[in-house]
């Protein structure tokens, strides 16, 4: 019998799993002699760390709290420009969707950390803060499921080649850090080191599209004895990738009008693109340290970072009428064109004066006074959204110490920016008056923060000092939303258009909707008058209008204290607390103790408790969304408003307050030989208030009659808002063995990181948070990561094997019902150096190009025959799932590095 090709790679995956397995468990004293290189990338157990404590002396198997530490090599040989994906591939509990088409949560995407949000996941560089994101993520579905309603920072605008190494805190951190710190915190430490590298990577996907560049330089250098200045940069452009079909309503219309179809959009492309969006930008640290005196340390670094994506939106069909499909269930399904294409826009408004029966803003019927929005785009258009984010931070301070006590005194001035705008697209409401690129306006986050943190050893007779640490910062955010152009957000002259007919010199009657000169298939049918209704705002997203442009803010400030050393020569412990106040949602106090106990020089035992907090961010309580979604095919409106709003509260939305949580860990650490290690730790995160947007409610014309702001999203559109209606507890196990031996003549390591993690929801408010919700926070995410990774070097030649596995999944808001399968990927890198400066490397990421489970049929989303596809084109889940459905990827790299 003759294998296909996708169970051999299915058996190839389990055998390099198996064959890596075994060798991570053969005899560790092989291991006992040998020697390695690069001391951070081959031994990050024996790294210092420098997050989840204030001692100078822990490192990964003495730390109470679970710590990985990333090596600069680790993330720069991931064959992906963007952070995100480079930490995805290389934690398993790390998480973020693919998001193909998803408004501007493609270009600011939302990770997760333990299947809790973006904001509850503290990033810092150097140990300082980064600055949130300017966009709230507000985009529903499974591409912001985990993440639904979060602002964190934006990982993304991280230059992999500026890094010294990636600390990553899987353990609750708010007593120490203050707001956010839940789920754990990633600290980015920038490169000082002497010396200059120069890389370039070109790739691109199987299938031939999603070209990839990538230029990377880093040069540092000595400041005399006393300091050293490091700059580094980046520039990507990364292709457009596509992975779905034309619509079905796509080829109705190019049969019916052979001579139009070239004119279609993308043509001979689908008319609308599931794929990656194309994008280029770069990145640049500055990273510099001055010795003051013999006791005191100048520092100074920065970050700068600039990208801009151009996005393939939905595609506004001109098909003149419906069309019936096969469906895969054996029946059919009608489809049919815009309603703006399928009805005319009549110029002649009905007379002021000296007329009866036409009523001021009707429109008169005419056969030749009107005009088409065929006339524009005569095969339809997809229209193509643009996101340009900006970010810059600042931090300069000094550190020092007088004998027993250490200081470091920081401000970090920060600032990120989202340009929205939109071109290929229209403003239905104004009919001929409609432009066909439009400006939303500017999403801008401000922060400004300044701190203080000290400790002092105190000898107590303990097996070590004992270190005091106490500190207090001050911290003001401001979110501001710019205005949008008038026609981006504005309800134009033909959003309602009644029409009436002449039937004398100076007398006029509405014309019927059963009248055939109606077009009544797209007229409102609560009249029976030929009406027709067109939805304010260009078509695809709304603009910010004057009542929500603007700028909101709020400041806080916090004080700290903990104490922490070796009560003796087996037993560590520590304890820290926090008092922080914010002038929007007010006091908070929280607390953590940890303790590690050394059973024997090979075993430790460590835990964690401890409570956690997340402030709501004036983001989250001013941001305000106009967009279009779709729904069985239909496009619906949809509009997020926040809970100060009249439409929110119209729903029943109440103020935000804090996310607070209790954090739980139990674990061990083995170390039987110097090259083998491994950990294991249980944690229980369990978040009440959690910050989360509604289920959305649907718009009724009884609704606007209530209130006429509604009329913004219309009749039959969607509202949601920000809420606390849900309550959480997340539990899992986190597994990372290292292991270094000898293998031939060369070395080889070899790692092993698992994770399983399963969030429940506790508690949620019914009416509030919807069944699909609840089952997206649940199971979005796969609860079981693994990845099994070897480095086999000998001499000037290095091969890099990785095998990653994924559990199945669900995505029930956009596909309700489906269980997404699991699947193994593997990943595979070679390279060789020359000259000891020069090294050539080629490699493929998803060697086996795997893809996630297609989408399946349901009553919600029928598979049609003519495509293979959803009416839209979609074929693969369009979040992508845990890691993407472009296939597999090779490159190419060059380095050089003195």
């Amino acid at each position: 019998m003759q294998m296909t090709a996708s169970r051999r790679s299915r058996k190839a995956a389990l055998a390099a799993t198996a064959a890596t397995i075994a060798i991570f468990l053969s005899d560790p004293a092989l291991a006992q002699d040998s020697t390695t290189g690069d001391t951070e990338a081959s031994n990050p157990e024996d790294t210092l760390v420098v997050i989840g404590t204030r001692r100078t002396d822990r490192t990964i198997t003495d730390s109470a709290s679970p710590i990985d530490v990333i090596s600069a090599a680790e993330l720069q040989n991931q064959p992906a420009s963007n952070m995100l994906d480079q930490v995805k591939n290389v934690v398993p509990s790390f998480f973020v969707g693919q998001n193909s088409i998803s408004d501007a949560s493609t270009f600011v995407r939302a990770p997760s950390l333990r299947g809790l949000p973006a904001d509850q996941v503290l990033v810092m560089l150097n140990g300082k803060r980064l600055n949130r994101s300017a966009l709230v993520q507000v985009y529903t579905g499974g591409d912001t499921g985990l993440s639904f309603g979060s602002q964190g920072a934006d990982i993304s605008s991280i230059p992999s080649i500026a890094i010294k190494n990636l600390q990553v805190l899987r353990d609750g951190a708010t007593a120490q850090y203050g707001s956010d710190a839940i789920a754990g915190v990633l600290n980015y430490q920038f490169r000082d080191d002497a010396g200059i590298e120069v890389s370039a990577r070109y790739g691109q996907f199987y299938e031939g599209d999603g070209k990839s560049y990538q230029l990377a330089g880093y040069f540092g250098f000595k400041l005399g004895d006393r300091g050293s200045l490091s700059v580094a940069g980046e520039y990507t452009e990364d292709g457009q990738t596509s992975r779905g079909q034309t619509r079905p309503i796509a080829i109705a219309f190019a049969n019916a009008n052979p001579t139009l179809a070239p004119l279609l959009p993308h043509f001979p492309l689908p008319a609308q693109i599931w794929g990656n969006s194309p994008s280029k930008g770069y990145k640049g640290v500055l990273n510099s340290k001055f010795e003051i005196s013999d006791n005191a340390e100048l520092y100074v670094f920065g970050l700068a970072a600039h990208a801009k994506a151009d996005q393939s939106f939905n595609f506004r069909s001109s098909f003149n009428g419906t069309a019936s499909f096969s469906t895969t269930a054996g029946g059919s399904s009608t489809l049919g064109g815009r309603s703006f294409f399928r009805h005319p826009y009549y110029l002649t408004q009905c007379p002021t004066t000296g007329v009866t029966g036409c009523a001021a803003g009707g429109f008169v019927y005419s056969t030749t006074q009107l005009f088409n929005l065929s006339s524009v785009y005569p095969a339809g258009f997809t229209p193509r959204f643009v996101g340009v984010t900006d970010e810059a931070t600042a931090t300069a301070g000094v550190r020092g110490d007088s004998g027993k006590f250490h200081y470091d005194l920081s401000a970090t001035l920060a600032r990120n920016a989202l340009d929205l705008s939109m071109y290929n697209s229209i403003s239905p409401s104004y009919g001929p008056l409609s432009t066909t690129s439009f400006r939303f306006g500017k999403l801008i986050q401000k922060e400004t923060t300044v701190n203080f943190d000290a400790t002092y050893d105190l000898e107590a007779g303990m097996a070590s000092p004992l270190v005091f640490s106490f500190g207090a910062e001050y911290r003001r955010e401001a979110y501001t939303a710019t205005q949008g152009d008038l026609q981006s957000y504005g309800t134009g002259p033909w959003a309602r258009q009644a029409v009436y007919e002449q039937t004398g010199a100076t007398t006029y009657a509405p014309l019927l909707r059963t009248d055939p000169r109606c077009f009544s298939a797209v007229a409102d049918s609560s009249t029976t008058q030929c009406v027709y209704n067109e939805s304010p705002a260009a078509s695809g997203y709304g603009g910010t209008s004057p009542k929500y442009a603007g700028t909101h803010s709020d400041q806080s400030y916090g004080v700290y204290a903990g104490l922490e050393g070796d009560l003796s020569d087996r037993l560590s412990m520590g304890v820290a607390g926090r008092f922080e106040h914010y002038n929007s949602s007010g006091d908070a106090v929280v607390g953590k103790v940890n303790a590690l106990f050394k059973v024997t020089p090979e075993l430790s035992l460590r835990g964690t408790a401890g409570t956690g907090y997340h402030a709501p961010s004036p983001g989250q309580n001013n941001t305000q969304v106009l967009t279009t979604n779709f729904r069985a095919g239909n496009s619906i409106q949809t509009g997020t408003f926040p809970v100060t709003s009249t439409v929110a509260q119209y729903y029943g939305a109440v103020p935000l307050k804090p996310e607070k949580s209790r954090n739980f860990g139990l674990g061990f650490v083995w170390q039987p030989a110097n090259a083998l290690t491994l950990t294991v730790d249980a944690y229980s995160i369990k978040v009440t208030d959690r910050i989360f947007i509604s289920q959305t409610y649907t718009v009724t014309a009884l609704d606007v009659s209530n209130l006429i702001e509604l009329a913004s999203v219309g009749v039959g559109g969607d509202v949601n808002f920000f809420t606390n209606a849900l309550d959480t507890t997340t539990r899992g196990v986190d597994v990372v063995g290292t292991y270094r031996t000898n293998l031939g003549d060369g070395k080889l390591n070899l790692t092993l990181a698992y994770n399983y993690n399963k969030n429940k929801v506790d508690r949620f408010v019914p009416g509030t948070i919807g069944a699909g919700q609840i089952v997206d926070a649940e199971n979005l995410a796969p609860k079981h990561r693994l990845n099994v990774s070897g480095n086999w070097t000998v001499g000037p030649l290095s091969i890099n094997v990785a095998e990653h596995f994924y559990s199945s999944w669900r995505a029930e808001q956009d596909y309700p019902g489906q269980l997404f399968g699991s699947k193994w990927t593997t990943d595979f890198d070679v390279a060789y150096t020359f000259d000891d400066h020069f090294t050539l490397s080629a490699g493929a990421n998803n060697l086996f190009d795997n893809r996630p489970d297609r989408i399946a049929a349901s009553g919600a989303n029928p598979i049609y025959t003519i495509t293979d596809s959803l009416a839209d084109g979609q074929v693969y889940p369009r979040n992508g799932g845990p890691f993407g459905f472009n296939g597999g990827f090779w490159y190419i790299k060059a380095r050089i590095k003195y």
